[in-house]
């Protein structure tokens, strides 16, 4: 069975605090009528920093959308490559042993696509698949990894890399002062990651079985209104309300799966924002700390989108603290309303070359 192995994060130099952020709310939105129900919201966002690509002063600037994305471009060429190299040093491989890249984001376009830079200067094999992602947002991250998972299905012994790269600050909007843009400023950062999933050896989730569920009716929930200067986030406030049709479906999953959603070793939950979290763990009737990766990615990073899940399985590995054969479950959340979701046990395997595997193979 295919194995999601460990992780590589990366986030940028440029750092904003809460602190940070409540002053330019403050000093910019002065006098607007939904300015101190913004600060309340961001304020109770759990954020203490996040990153951006840019410092903060150019960041607040709109030199208008084609710069942006040339900066999208610039930044995703510098900053997805050296992750990429430490997911394949963590999972035993190397660029040759990879049969499939999905790039997921949702901060910026490329045509062609990461994808194809990332098979023409890391010494990819020119055979590899690609399969960007770009409109699933912050499900993108748990979409990914179950699309990974269905491609070793489909073609045993395979092995797929997931790269996402996320720069939400190049969607900042300096125009749009509604309340969910203004807590969006407040909660989005940015960051890039990179997984492999191994189509056999490796050590880390063995994925078993994956799904997906769209709530019905609510694609204007969460979306881009695409204008001259960009993509503009669009926030409906009913989306903190999702969890509580959304839960039944998790644990559906895990039932099917034979297990049950509140008796679970780890959680990789994405980290949309703490009232996301809390619902959910009340209704999969889970502590509180059975979230604490997510809730650490959250603090520590704001809601990195596509790569919340991949910054979250990251601190898991990194706590070292899961048995072999423990049970977990990964969930991503986006627009649509969209879960991608998984279950898999811990599995701890020695790394394996396609040359060495094929071999075991043929004997």
């Amino acid at each position: 069975m295919a194995t999601l192995c460990r992780p590589e994060v990366a986030v940028p130099e440029y750092i904003v605090t809460r602190e940070d952020t409540l002053r330019l709310a403050e000093r910019l939105h002065a006098g607007k009528p939904q300015l101190n129900l913004a600060l309340r919201l961001i304020t109770n966002t759990g954020v203490q920093k996040r990153h951006i690509v840019q410092p903060l002063e150019r960041t607040l600037e709109h030199p208008g959308f084609e710069t942006r994305n040339r900066i999208y471009e610039r930044e995703a060429k510098r900053r997805v490559p050296p992750v990429v190299r430490q997911a394949l040093a963590h999972a035993e491989l190397t660029a040759r042993d990879i049969d499939a890249i999905i790039f997921v984001s949702c901060t910026g376009f490329m045509m062609p696509s990461m994808t194809a830079y990332l098979v023409n200067s890391m010494g990819f094999r020119h055979d590899t698949r690609q399969i960007p992602m770009a409109q699933l947002g912050c499900a993108a991250g748990a979409a990914a990894i179950s699309r990974a998972h269905d491609f070793c299905e489909a073609h045993p012994g395979a092995n797929v890399l997931i790269a996402a790269c996320e720069f939400c600050s190049l969607c900042y909007q300096p125009t749009d002062d509604d309340i969910g843009s203004l807590l969006s400023d407040g909660l989005f950062g940015d960051a890039v990651g990179a997984v492999v999933v191994r189509g056999s050896g490796g050590t880390g989730i063995r994925l078993e079985r994956n799904a997906a569920y769209l709530i019905p009716d609510t694609e204007e929930w969460i979306s881009y209104a695409v204008k001259n200067t960009g993509f503009h986030f669009q926030l409906d406030k009913r989306v903190p309300g999702t969890m509580k049709p959304l839960a039944p479906v998790l644990r559906q999953l895990v039932a099917r799966h034979g297990w049950n959603v509140g008796n679970l070793d780890f959680y990789i939950i994405h980290a949309g924002g703490p009232r996301i979290l809390n619902d959910l763990c009340r209704f999969l009737e889970v502590p509180q700390e059975a979230f604490r990766y997510s809730r650490a990615t959250l603090t520590e990073y704001g809601n990195i989108a596509s790569v919340v899940v991949l910054d979250s399985l990251g601190r898991m590995f990194a706590e070292n603290q899961v048995s072999e054969g423990a049970k977990g479950l990964i969930a991503g959340f986006g627009p649509g309303i969209t879960a991608e979701m998984a279950v898999g046990s811990w599995v701890t395997g020695r790394g394996q070359t396609r040359d060495s595997a094929r071999s075991a193979a043929v004997a």
